[in-house]
């Protein structure tokens, strides 16, 4: 299979985003959202997610960019879900000591969407003993902390420690790694690089092993048809300081491109038997699609030297070519 082009990589993100687009109605709160017996998983996540995505291909991209428009057109309609806001407070009201409230909401208060009642109502509950000594895996405890920052609340545990307790942070035996220390590591360069935004953050000696054997994962998870790891895996390596060859990132795009579904879906795995050709439900492919459109405009960024990091007239990019404007 031929490499990918940077506009075929971006074909990809295109069609992803026409998905995202046509069934925005499905990441829509219910009334569930709310009740005590609500399940979060099938409400908040995928909205909190879906807002995620888009904050972050917003900041990725020009915003003249097709991608750019349409990341903040889904962004704006999942904050009118949450009433500008306001559901939060009363999501706090709740359940006070619960952080995923905190951790969606911080996504907003990035993107400069915020609500001050409830960022006054998160920051008393924060300082409390039962928010700070909450039990959490390192992963999370890093996550919750990366919350607070953006949505002004500030305390004194520091990021390092946190960090080398978590599986990537202790640099592990490279055969150890599994699907679950690949979603782990995804999301601790995630919040080290605020999803992208920032490379630096990646300390070096993360940077050099993640660059040694970030290839040969992605690789294996390709093989195994684990399309949206697969595709958490590219924006890592597109957002590392030493980011991998172009020509692996690539070859990898062309694999997933050949699994997209012609509707720009990307099922989360391969499936098997009759189901080759049919487009699974919504619960099944929403977040490996969400994870193509954001591996898409992170790629082409870091391929192109385009996004948020260019100042007018361009800047060299990683690869020592010439920017494009942002």
């Amino acid at each position: 299979m031929t490499a990918m082009g940077v506009q075929e990589i971006r074909d990809v993100g295109a069609a992803a985003f026409a998905w995202l687009s046509a069934h925005r109605g499905e990441f829509a709160l219910g009334e569930d959202a709310l009740t005590a017996d609500g399940h979060v998983d099938a409400t908040w996540k995928p909205l909190g997610e879906l807002a995620q995505t888009c904050a972050s291909v917003r900041a990725h991209t020009p915003p003249s960019d097709s991608l750019h428009i349409c990341a903040a057109d889904l962004l704006r309609f999942a904050w009118q879900q949450t009433g500008q806001g306001e559901l939060f407070l009363r999501l706090q009201r709740m359940e006070p000591f619960a952080t995923y409230p905190l951790e969606i909401y911080s996504v907003f208060a990035a993107a400069g969407l915020r609500h001050p009642g409830y960022e006054a109502a998160a920051a008393t509950t924060a300082r409390t003993r039962g928010w700070r000594l909450t039990e959490q895996d390192p992963t999370r405890r890093l996550g919750v902390l990366k919350a607070e920052r953006r949505s002004g609340i500030h305390r004194p545990e520091q990021v390092e420690g946190v960090l080398r307790q978590t599986w990537l942070g202790a640099l592990p035996e490279p055969w150890t790694f599994e699907r679950s220390s690949g979603y782990a590591l995804t999301h601790v360069v995630f919040h080290l690089t605020d999803w992208g935004r920032l490379p630096a953050g990646v300390p070096a000696d993360l940077d050099a092993y993640l660059s040694h054997w970030l290839p040969p994962w992605l690789d294996t998870c390709l093989d195994a048809g684990m399309w949206d790891l697969s595709c958490e895996l590219l924006v890592v390596a597109a957002s590392l300081p030493s980011p991998p060859d172009p020509a692996a990132l690539q070859d990898a795009w062309a694999r997933i491109a050949r699994a997209q579904l012609d509707s720009g879906a990307l099922p989360e795995q391969r499936p098997g038997g009759a189901a080759m050709d049919q487009e699974p439900g919504f619960r099944h492919c929403y977040h490996s699609t969400l994870m193509a459109g954001f591996a898409a405009a992170q790629t082409v960024k870091c391929l192109t030297g385009e996004g948020d990091a260019v100042p007018a007239g361009g800047i060299q990019n990683r690869y020592g070519g010439q920017g494009v404007p942002g």
